[in-house]
């Protein structure tokens, strides 16, 4: 059974799952699903549209689900769609999507810190850890594992690769590949995210692959073309290294250099 406090306001409309703790001073709209085992404390604000689902915890003042800031919008049926376990600090803002993709995703287990705001039509995967007053403009990827330090401007299509890490406060409008480290003003590439990739297993072996492939692409001054040839011909090919090919070439901002 839910515990859900007398002073929050739950819609008739809205669905509640099992063992939920709902604190004072909530408001949960109609059209609203949320699953099992959350945690809303007090003053969580979830608007129509919002779908969440199992054991996340929400701190204090984060609206959920609130309509896109896009004047492009015209109150079309849309979505906010939280995975499971994930953490969402104090004032963590999460808008609904457009009808440019109809939804806006956060996955599982991820930890959005205090005052960070997710826009319309934004996805941000698995494992991602985003910091304190960091914005995501619409329509960003944020793929797995990534990490956006603190004060982070993320511009609109943007795209931030797996095990990447974005430095403190820095603002960027092209896209940042996996693997590496971001930081800079203007922004730029800053090697690989040697400690990221250590503390999650890659392997020496693998480290070094993914180093040699950058070495082509940001210090071997030839075009692009040639250096992601230069990759599949010269370096082992794996997940990964398939994956920085594929991020490189499907780029459609660029990349930070």
């Amino acid at each position: 059974m839910s515990k859900i406090s007398p002073l929050a306001y739950i819609d008739p409309e809205a669905k509640i799952g099992e063992n939920c703790e709902i604190g004072p001073f909530c408001y949960i709209d109609k059209n609203v699903i949320i699953g099992n085992n959350n945690i809303l404390m007090n003053s969580v604000t979830v608007l129509y549209g919002a779908r969440i689902g199992d054991n996340n915890r929400i701190f204090p003042g984060a609206v959920i689900s609130a309509i896109p800031q896009d004047l492009k919008f015209k109150g079309e049926e849309t979505t906010a769609e939280i995975g499971n376990n994930n953490t969402i600090r104090e004032n963590v803002t999460i808008n609904r999507g457009t009808a440019a993709k109809g939804k806006t995703i956060v996955g599982n287990n991820n930890l959005l810190m205090e005052g960070m705001h997710v826009a319309h039509d934004a996805l941000v995967g698995n494992g991602c850890i985003i910091g304190n007053s960091t914005k995501l403009a619409g329509e960003t990827i944020v793929d797995d594992n990534a990490i956006l330090s603190a004060g982070v401007l993320m511009h609109q299509f943007c795209r931030v690769g797996s095990h990447a890490i974005v430095g403190g406060g820095t603002r960027f409008s092209q896209d940042v590949p996996p693997f590496t480290t971001c930081a800079r003003d203007p922004a730029a590439y800053c090697g690989l995210n040697l400690i990221g990739l250590r503390r999650r297993g890659f392997s020496n072996e693998m480290i070094e692959n993914i180093h040699n492939a950058y070495r082509l692409i940001y210090q071997s001054k030839l075009k692009l073309a040639d250096a992601l040839q230069r990759i599949r011909e010269e370096v082992p090919m794996s997940e990964e290294i398939a994956y920085i090919i594929d991020f490189i070439e499907s780029s459609k901002k660029g990349f930070v250099h």
